[in-house]
Formats: structure tokens, C-alpha cells, sequence
């Protein structure tokens, strides 16, 4: 199974990584064979590999793991994130540096590479992945191909090169069409729990819609925590058929792309809701949508927030919590308009991670704060919005 290079060179290795520089690192492959072209990134969890490479955030990447050691807690049915048939899988591939390892985990019903492969994502191991972040932090991040060929193959790498010439990148890509549903759904279901698991919503409180750029499903559990029972519809519903539903509140949910591409089509929706005044949450994509939409812009970052450990303080309180991140564009705090004001903002570089808008119940973060994987510390902006919708209903009433 080798690697024919441009100087006629076999290299002997069952995987590849080969960059747009030119670069290429040779390993094992593992996962699915065949290739996967994406924007290269790195993500620093230590935990959460299933739920990482199932967020549909990740569509159109290919995931660089810091963490060396990889498939200890097998994969189980359960720490899935993707909630659309068209999200199967999020991530186009996986870089790992130890090999996988069998599992050792009281909830592992699968091998970690036999479900990569299930789910038809590319995989190398072997690799020097610090090399990879490192090259990533100094000049941004980059688009690649990974291949993990068959034992009785061989493939040129000038074929890998012109494959990898194919793909244009996500800046100005629009991808939450890709992964969000085709048609609404209802969700009730509730975080999950020591000894039942998921639990059924008990106690019905608001009714929730929740527009699906490609949400992960613990975004829709702890919706459900604080009493939502919502009905999830796809990114390109317009609001009136939103607001004919009578929400007492909306969520703009997560996903992949480019928010300025997806926000041709969801920008002027969303800002028919803002005008509405039902209160709003805005997470991720959600998040930098809704700024466009308030008249704010967006850009890309050199090398995005990929990981579990962020620390972010929330400028209402003053309270310094650790999130998971997961984007690659960011809101440009300079470009707010009057009455739109940072909430929250990433104390590891400065960036925009919030936002709040005076006189309106409208809230959004950049980061996740169903986390999954990741801490817990911002669960308590689902109760938030909660009570935004509470005041909301008290008005309204009045």
C-alpha cells in the first residue's frame, strides 16, 4: 500500500495527509478508506471525540485531535450530536497521534475505528499532530486532503493534489443547507442522566422553535431541561411560517459555513423575528447570523476556537466560565450598531462571544453552551433565555 510522490518515490504507509503548501505526513490510515478533502483544523479536547466529530459544525473540516490517545471510550449510540439524516456525519475526517485503542469504558457498545468506519469518516494516525496545531497557529488554517488506501493500492500523490484542488474552502460556502432537516420534527427529550438516561420532557413550560442551521442535540435536551418542548424546523423557513407557529421563544441554532453565505437566505428572516419582538437565542452560527442581521459583519478567523476548554467572561456578571468552542468566523465587535452590546468576550484572544440587545429580549453567544463535549458552566443561559421568554409572556399579558 504505497504512495507514489512526484519524484516516482513508493513510500510505504497506509495514510497520508498532503496540505495545499505542499506539505505531506505520512501515517496509518484508519476509519474509512478513500479520501476526505476539508479545511484542516484542531480541536484541544481532552474528552468527546464522538460528540466532536458528530457536531455538524465540523461539515466540510477534517478535525486534528491535540489530545495524543484516542478510542478508550469506544463509541456508543448515545454521544451522537448530529439531529438530521442529512448530518449522518459531520466531520469529513479524523487526525489522530496514537493509534485507537480498544475500548475500556462501562458504556462502550462499539470499537472507536469500527464506528469511524460506519460512519464513513477518514482516518490517520501516527502522525505529528503538534506539528500540524503548530503550523496552523503560525499561518492560519489550511485547506487538505486525507487518504487511507486499501492494502493491495497505490496512489499517486499528483492525483491527491489535483483532487485537493477541487475543493475552494468554506469561507463563502453555504453548509447549513447540507446538514439541517428537510422537514420540522418535534423534540422532547431531556439531558441525560446517571441511571435513566434520556428522559421524555415532563413538564411542559414554553414552546420553543428552533431553526435548524445544524443543531446538535444537546442544545435541544437542555431546551427541553428547562421546560421547551420544541418543534425544529429547517434554516430556510421563513418567519412568518415561524411566528404562525405563536413560540413564546426562538433559537437560532449552530452550524457549519460561512454566516454571511447562509445569512443571504436566513438574514432577512431573522430580522423579521427580531422586528416581531419574540425573544430570541442566538448559539454559534445562530450567534453571528443574528449580529448580520442587527447590522453588524462577520470575518474569518486564522485559526478559529475548535476545543473544551475556553475561558470566556460573561460581562454581565462578571463571571469567568470554561466553554466549548467551535467556529472558525467571528463577529466584529467594532462594526455593532447603537443599542447591540457585547455580552460576553473570549479571554483568550479578545474576540466578540456574545451579545445582547438593548430593550429587546434577544440574547446569543458564540460558543456552545450545551457544551457535549465540555463543561458545564453556561447551562445557565438556557435558563436565562427562560426567563426572558417569562417576561416576555408577563408583558404580553399585562
Amino acid at each position: 500500500m504505497p504512495f507514489l510522490t512526484d519524484d516516482q518515490e513508493l513510500i510505504e504507509a497506509s495514510g497520508v495527509l498532503l496540505l495545499a503548501s505542499g506539505d505531506m505526513f505520512f501515517g496509518r490510515g484508519c476509519g474509512s478508506t478513500g479520501t476526505a478533502v476539508a479545511e484542516i483544523c484542531f480541536n484541544t479536547a481532552m474528552t468527546g471525540y464522538q460528540e466532536i466529530l458528530t457536531d455538524p459544525s465540523y461539515a466540510s473540516q477534517v478535525v486534528v485531535f491535540t489530545f495524543p490517545h484516542i478510542g478508550n471510550v469506544g463509541a456508543n449510540s448515545d454521544d451522537h450530536e448530529e439531529s438530521s439524516p442529512q448530518a449522518s456525519r459531520a466531520a469529513r475526517g479524523a487526525i489522530f497521534r496514537g493509534s485507537i485503542t480498544p475500548p475500556s469504558n462501562w458504556r462502550a457498545v462499539d470499537h472507536f475505528d469500527a464506528w469511524l468506519r460506519r460512519k464513513n469518516i477518514v482516518g490517520l494516525s501516527g502522525i505529528d499532530t503538534r506539528a500540524i496545531t503548530r503550523r496552523i497557529r503560525e499561518t492560519g488554517m489550511i485547506n487538505g486532503i486525507v487518504a487511507n488506501i486499501s492494502p493491495d493500492e497505490t496512489v499517486s500523490i499528483a492525483d491527491l493534489r489535483k483532487e485537493l484542488e477541487t475543493f475552494h474552502g468554506v469561507e463563502g460556502a453555504d453548509l447549513a443547507k447540507e446538514v439541517g432537516p428537510l422537514a420540522r420534527y418535534p423534540h422532547a427529550e431531556s439531558n441525560w442522566e446517571w441511571e435513566t438516561g434520556f428522559e421524555p420532557l415532563a413538564d411542559e413550560k414554553y414552546s420553543v422553535v428552533v431553526v435548524d442551521y445544524g443543531v446538535k442535540k444537546n442544545i435541544l435536551r437542555n431546551l427541553s431541561t428547562i421546560g421547551a418542548r420544541c418543534m425544529v424546523v429547517p434554516g430556510n423557513t421563513k418567519a412568518d411560517d415561524i411566528l404562525a407557529l405563536n413560540p413564546d421563544g426562538v433559537v437560532l441554532s449552530n452550524g457549519p459555513g460561512d454566516p454571511a453565505a447562509t445569512g443571504v437566505y436566513a438574514g432577512p428572516e431573522i430580522a423579521r423575528l427580531i422586528d416581531s419582538g419574540t425573544p430570541l437565542l442566538g448559539i454559534c452560527l445562530g450567534h453571528q447570523m443574528l449580529a448580520l442581521a442587527l447590522g453588524a459583519k462577520t470575518m474569518k478567523m486564522p485559526q478559529g476556537h475548535h476545543g473544551a476548554n475556553h475561558p470566556v467572561k460573561d460581562l454581565q456578571t462578571g463571571k469567568v466560565e470554561i466553554v466549548s468552542m467551535n467556529h472558525g468566523f467571528t463577529v466584529d465587535p467594532d462594526t455593532l450598531p447603537e443599542g447591540v452590546e457585547q455580552s460576553h468576550v473570549s479571554l483568550f484572544d479578545g474576540t466578540n462571544s456574545g451579545l445582547r440587545v438593548a430593550g429587546k429580549p434577544i440574547i446569543s453567544v458564540q460558543h456552545h453552551p450545551e457544551a457535549s463535549p465540555g463543561p458545564q458552566d453556561s447551562f445557565y443561559l438556557f435558563q436565562r433565555f427562560a426567563d426572558l421568554m417569562d417576561a416576555h409572556k408577563a408583558k404580553e399579558n399585562a
